[in-house]
Formats: structure tokens, sequence, C-alpha cells
């Protein structure tokens, strides 16, 4: 065989290789990525596409201000808190968005979420303000 035949076979045995390569099916693509569990402190999430729903918990505030937060479900804010203590929320499924103001950053944990308020704790709360002189100026 010359040199002339076998450089024609080892072209043509590449361009069939190649050519053949062309019509192989492409890697699938890697599913696009979840909720986070993790999120800054600053800004309104999706529950369900932005953020995962579960318990979260936050350090605190940061510096000196106070961290706001405010879970909401359609039109209607269903807990809430203004705070300089470290946060631990319960997000549910059918929370709707999530939003957090001079928070530190939100991370989801195995703790236990917080207990439910009993509708005489905010009455409870505002008469120690009161009784403090808080609430009226008087402190």
């Amino acid at each position: 065989m010359s040199r002339l035949t076998i450089a024609a076979a080892v072209i043509a045995a590449g361009w069939s290789v190649s050519a053949g390569a062309a019509y192989a099916d492409p890697a699938p693509a890697p599913p696009p990525p979840g909720p986070k569990t993790t999120f800054e402190g600053d800004g309104t999430y999706a529950v369900g596409a932005d953020i995962a729903p579960g318990v979260y918990q936050s350090a605190g505030p940061v510096e000196d201000g106070a961290c706001y937060w405010k879970r909401v479900k359609g039109d209607d804010i269903v807990d809430s808190a203004m705070t300089k203590k470290a946060q631990v929320v319960q997000i549910d499924a059918t929370d709707t968005s999530f939003t957090t103001n001079e928070c530190q950053q939100w991370q989801k944990t195995d703790a236990e979420p917080p207990p439910a308020a009993a509708p005489g704790d905010l009455l409870g709360q505002l008469g120690a303000f009161i009784g403090r002189g808080i609430l009226t100026g008087a402190g």
C-alpha cells in the first residue's frame, strides 16, 4: 500500500469519526439550582422559588441596628418581628414571601421552630412596656 493510500485512509477514518461525533446526543444540561438555604439579611425572597421552606436562624441585627423580618402568605402578614436578638423563624411552604432587613445572614437549620405566640402574649408584652413608661414617654 502506498503512503498516499494510507494517508487517504487515515483522513477518511478521521472524517467519519468527527462527522459521527457531530450527530451524537449532547450531554444533558445540569439541573437548575434549587431554592437557596442560605441568604443575605436584606431583601424579599419568594418561598419555594428563591428560598426553600424550613426553619432558619440569624445571629440577629447587623451592627447597632434592629433586625426586622416578616412572613407573608398572599396579602397577609402571618408573622413578623423587630429585634436586637438572634432569631429562629419557621418559614412554611404555604408562605409566599419572606422579607428581612438589617439582619445578619439567614441559614437553614435543624433547630426546633419557635413556639407560636398565644394571642395574650402580645398584650402582656405591651402591658410590660406601658408599666415601664416606654410607650407613654414617661420612662
